[in-house]
């Protein structure tokens, strides 16, 4: 059994990851710890775990929870990850980084987007970024792993195949994003309060969401040269889920290009990417309570564009889900234990 400990276990991206664990046949759930409901059980807090998980929430005593852990995932808001993950990585246990801390290979990038100083660039080089689709190999053997974010795994998973092949224009790319209100996080926030989201929806933070970086450090990285894309993400007034439409122009004509096959081909070996029948466009609700990345993919012929839409359950593949997974692949476990679930519906 994998023993592991979650500090940050009462955000909406921690009690996820406690969700997913509590029927893992792999995982041992070791300390919980939450600041705010420290001495509280997690299934006082959140009474949907009551049957099964009995754990009282702790206090952060780093050194405590490392030594009696394999892995620590931590569910932390950015700036906070850092100091923690060189405890636990010191004690010779792994780290999976739920936040932005660990993403970002170049951390002034970081600092000028998320307005704080990161104390270890050093460690944020050498983690690895937790795609499994894209970086499976290499999260094998990490011992820090820097979990994506939900909107940069919609896009690019959505955008992989294309560039892999070269065969859209870098320069182009357009990515239109719409989001649950739980992509806020559990905090008190005027803009996700019901009264305030509902039966509305509304672009926020134009050209300047952090996500923005994340998004283009990958592509780059994918694509052997700087990519620049334009982003817009939208709140949508639901719980769950991503749907991410994403635009660019083709290298090549359209006839020549077999667009379903080639996503068919990318993706025929990844278990939690669906790609959907030519003309089929997913929707979030496909894939509510799971780990897939449903993508739907065509080309307007009229304007030489390919069009792809990706949705993911934006608290599991774009956050827990995703750590999941890339524990499972850190201690060499079939990938989908423990993920292996049919979406909830309607």
């Amino acid at each position: 059994m994998v023993k592991v400990s979650i500090i940050g276990a009462t955000g909406y991206a921690g009690v996820e990851l406690v969700r997913l664990l509590a029927l893992h046949s792999e995982v041992e759930l070791m300390f919980l710890t939450s600041q705010t409901y420290s001495g509280q059980k997690i299934q006082d807090v959140y009474p949907h775990l009551r049957g099964f998980v009995d754990k009282e929430l702790r206090e952060q005593n780093i050194e405590e929870i490392a030594e009696g852990s394999d892995l620590v995932f931590l569910a932390l808001p950015h700036g906070h990850a850092v100091a923690v993950a060189e405890k636990v990585l010191k004690m010779g246990k792994k780290v999976i980084d739920l936040g932005a801390d660990l993403r970002f290979r170049d951390t002034k990038t970081y600092e000028a987007w998320y307005k704080v100083s990161h104390e270890n660039p050093v460690l944020s080089r050498d983690a690895v970024y937790g795609l499994p689709e894209i970086n499976r190999n290499r999260i094998k053997e990490a011992q820090a792993v820097g979990n994506p974010g939900c909107y940069p795994t919609s896009a690019v998973l959505a955008l992989y195949p294309l560039i892999r092949q070269n065969i859209v224009d870098v320069k182009t790319i357009i990515i239109d994003s719409k989001s649950g209100v739980s992509g806020a996080g559990r905090g008190l926030v005027l803009g996700s309060l019901y009264p305030e989201c509902a039966e509305s929806v509304k672009a926020y933070n134009v050209g300047k969401h952090r996500h923005t970086p994340e998004i283009e450090q990958i592509l780059s990285e994918l694509a052997g040269t700087d990519v620049t894309v334009s982003f817009t993400p939208h709140l949508i007034p639901m719980t769950r889920g991503i749907l991410s439409t994403v635009y660019a122009g083709l290298t090549c004509a359209a006839k020549d290009i077999d667009i379903e096959g080639l996503y068919r081909t990318c993706y025929r070996d990844e278990y939690f990417v669906r790609v959907q029948p030519k003309g089929v466009w997913p929707q979030t609700k496909w894939v509510t309570g799971t780990n897939f990345c449903d993508i739907g993919v065509d080309i307007d012929a009229r304007t030489n564009r390919v069009v792809v839409t990706a949705v993911i359950d934006n608290l599991v593949k774009g956050a827990a889900g995703q750590a999941v997974q890339n524990m499972n692949l850190m201690f060499g476990i079939p990938e989908k234990t423990g993920l292996d679930l049919v979406p909830l519906y309607p």
